[in-house]
């Protein structure tokens, strides 16, 4: 993303219709929807895929966490999916199986998770980016938990200044009002921000206040 562009917006962990609603009269860009049974923001707890399947967004995102590749399109077909995340340990053999397998019209995102400023962590990053990938189309990065995400927590970004990324990036991981100005400190900006729980009364419940407040300081409006 070129500098001083302003990125796109990704609300994830969404469980309720009437939010979900007002994010799209808000014209958030992306809406995400984990289907990770472990998650407490597990959305199959709460929607079924023809509940998302009726929403009228082009930027329906499904969340999977080493999910297999026949659930991954059952999924995404019933839910009329946009892209799928891929959040786990996702080979790229996988994925181009997957990829082989998917509605050409889906893209798929695949998330780099990150751990402490360290040699052994900055290898992994590197050779995460220097993988094939041919068959997705970005990437997302993501603070590292047993959780797989949704822990509120930010990583070190200035890590990201060391690589050259080679497709366009959604940054996660402890977005909030507070470190917007962090974000113009990146070489390379992000093509979206993936906000989740620093927005929410508790998992699932989204704060519209607060989303719509961090949408104006981020879009100046």
């Amino acid at each position: 993303m070129i500098k001083n562009q302003q990125p796109h917006l990704k609300v994830c962990g969404l469980t309720r219709l009437d939010q979900i609603q007002e994010l799209i009269a808000m014209n958030v860009d992306f809406l995400g929807f984990i289907l990770y049974e472990k998650s407490p923001r597990y959305v199959l707890n709460h929607l079924s895929p023809e509940d998302i399947a009726s929403l009228n967004h082009s930027g329906k995102t499904g969340v999977f966490v080493n999910a297999d590749i026949e659930r991954i399109i059952n999924i995404a077909t019933r839910a009329h999916l946009n892209y799928i995340q891929l959040h786990g340990d996702e080979t790229t053999d996988f994925i181009t199986h997957l990829r082989e397998r998917l509605n050409p019209d889906i893209q798929i995102i695949k998330v780099i998770r990150i751990g402490k400023n360290t040699a052994e962590n900055r290898n992994k990053i590197k050779q995460a980016l220097n993988t094939q990938f041919s068959d997705f189309s970005y990437y997302l990065f993501d603070t590292d938990s047993k959780a797989f995400g949704g822990t509120g927590k930010q990583f070190d970004w200035t890590l990201l200044n060391e690589f050259e990324i080679p497709l366009p990036y959604f940054l996660s991981g402890g977005i909030s009002e507070e470190n917007t100005e962090d974000i113009k400190q990146l070489d390379q900006q992000p093509f979206a921000l993936d906000i989740n729980s620093k927005f929410e009364t508790e998992p699932g419940n989204k704060d519209l206040t607060k989303i719509k407040k961090f949408r104006s300081i981020l879009y100046k409006e």
